[in-house]
């Protein structure tokens, strides 16, 4: 904390967000308002589901009732300071409340990364192991993956946290993005980033190939096995149940390479706003729908779920 004391100058940054249009703002406060909305219903109803419904306590929905816990907290950190802006004049946000949304940005992302990842592993012991799926995905080993997913999390925040505010800032402070992700705000500071970018590169690719690469395997594996099958309607059922995994595997790999592969990022500012939008704010939207409207489970639970739901108003109802 001396450090920063020392070296920074800057109390607070300046966020230019989405927009600068007025006439702009009001719409799409309302928008991002529905979204969060949809997201915290969506994934709330989605862990409890899995929470109450008998026939989703497998190994699968334990994992995606933790995805779906990371998806509330993902979101909760971009959305709520996203609406704020379009309501007020006051764009900037502190120094610390930069360095917590910064580290709490990396916590949630390295956390869906190696989730997503323990999920592909999921998938592979299911389909290419399945007699042995329910010894092998025991609920000691998913609670240890959880905790392991939590540790290295929280490892990766502070290790590139650290590196980005270790420092000094002592003159620009607006950020061209609505959130203090790590590349502009390592473009903001006074001193040569070489050895920070070295870093950031280091501990991205420590999360990013490692876990790429379990998820490959896995998918090779899987696809190997499913070939293999004799029945059509196996082969039909086995990659059914890697479809929605897929989905999101997609969805969210797909726009962070976007956002961060990229040759020269810095002159693709708006492009870049409308991706982070969309991996930041819009999948943890999506992805209960995505694992909802194509799993034939969730859409059981969801019926029993609603008949009981129903039942208990009738019988309300006869007692009033």
């Amino acid at each position: 904390m001396a450090l920063w004391e020392n070296h920074t100058t800057v109390m607070r940054f300046i966020l230019l967000g989405l927009t600068d249009q007025d006439d702009q703002k009001q719409l799409l406060f309302a928008i991002f308002l529905l979204i969060y909305s949809v997201t915290l219903v969506g994934n709330l109803g989605m862990i409890d589901l899995i929470r109450t419904s008998l026939s989703l306590h497998t190994p699968m929905y334990f994992l995606l009732s933790v995805l779906s816990f990371l998806d509330i907290c993902n979101s909760s950190v971009f959305t709520p300071r996203l609406l704020t802006s379009f309501l007020t004049t006051d764009q900037s946000i502190s120094f610390a409340g930069c360095v917590v949304q910064m580290a709490l940005m990396n916590l949630h992302g390295t956390g869906e990364c190696m989730l997503l990842t323990i999920m592909a592993y999921d998938r592979f012991v299911a389909i290419c192991h399945p007699l042995l799926y329910h010894t092998i995905m025991s609920k000691r080993l998913c609670v240890q993956l959880v905790v392991v997913t939590y540790a290295m999390g929280m490892f990766i925040s502070a290790v590139q946290t650290g590196n980005a505010f270790s420092l000094p800032f002592c003159g620009p402070n607006v950020i061209d993005h609505y959130f203090c992700d790590i590349p502009p705000v390592l473009r903001l500071a006074c001193s040569d980033t070489t050895t920070a970018s070295i870093v950031l590169l280091f501990f991205s690719a420590l999360v990013t190939v490692p876990t790429v690469s379990v998820i490959l395997v896995s998918y090779a594996y899987i696809l190997i096995t499913i070939c293999r099958m004799r029945s059509l309607e196996a082969q039909r059922k086995a990659f059914s149940t890697c479809a929605s995994h897929l989905t999101a595997l997609s969805l969210f790999y797909g726009s962070v390479f976007c956002v961060y592969v990229q040759p020269n990022p810095e002159s693709a500012s708006a492009y870049n706003k409308i991706l982070s939008v969309f991996y930041t704010i819009v999948i943890p939207m999506l992805n209960p729908l995505v694992y909802s409207l194509r799993n034939k489970d969730v859409k059981a639970a969801v019926q029993v779920r609603v008949s009981k739901l129903h039942r208990k108003g009738i019988c309300q109802k006869g007692i009033w």
